[in-house]
């Protein structure tokens, strides 16, 4: 969008129909294809191995897909639009527990930074399902022996063949952690995006289909 068009689009009168585009498509893909694959990844692990894997490979590519867009994409898609200093985050939870939170066309301080929170709890999940598909691959981190090697001892103290059958199984067990990090997040995801929804008179969901959300008007954040 041009700037004389986002100027028409924010006249207090409403002259362009008081909508305008935030989400570009490729912001509107990446986000529900990334709840279609972690959904199918949730369901088929250890069910359909196959689809598991393939579910989190494509949540790895789509990771990559927004860190990029995230750099080189529009002006709501770039992190340096959204992403706000610690004390600006704070200062905005606290508004929104006060119930005087402002309105903000695109991230929010709190969305961004639940962004931030999936997207590398998300990368972990797919990297250490990346290293379970293949046992070999746990060589390739020298420091991951020296974290879990301790509690891998046996009763003589001596490490035996079960060290690196104890290491996958660590390595499951932080997979399935980071997975069930992941499911917290969606959880307050989604209720952080109904309580925007209501206290702003917005389907924020319904934004993120059409890529259009209504103009911003006195007090909100463009």
């Amino acid at each position: 969008m041009s700037d004389a068009a986002f100027r028409d689009a924010t006249r207090p009168n409403g002259e362009a129909g008081g909508r305008v585009r935030v989400w570009d498509p490729l912001v509107r893909i990446f986000h529900w294809a990334l709840v279609a694959t972690f959904v199918i990844a949730w369901f088929t692990a250890d069910e359909v191995q196959p689809v598991h894997e393939v579910a989190g490979y494509t949540v790895a590519g789509l990771v990559a897909l927004r860190l990029i867009w995230g750099i080189v994409g529009g002006r709501y898609a770039r992190f340096t639009q959204f992403l706000r200093g610690p004390a600006q985050t704070l200062s905005y939870l606290g508004d929104m527990l006060r119930g005087k939170e402002r309105r903000y066309l695109g991230h929010n301080p709190a969305g961004a930074l639940m962004i931030v929170a999936l997207l590398i709890s998300l990368s972990g999940t797919a990297f250490t399902g990346w290293l379970m598909a293949e046992p070999t691959r746990l060589a390739m981190l020298p420091a991951l022996p020296q974290i879990v090697t301790p509690a891998l001892a046996d009763e003589e103290g001596e490490y035996g063949e079960g060290a690196e059958g104890g290491g996958n199984e660590a390595l499951e067990e932080l997979h399935e952690v980071l997975a069930n990090l992941v499911l917290l997040l969606v959880a307050l995801h989604v209720a952080g995006v109904v309580l925007a929804s209501f206290r702003h008179r917005e389907n924020l969901a319904r934004s993120m289909l059409t890529g259009d959300k209504r103009a911003p008007g006195p007090g909100d954040i463009a």
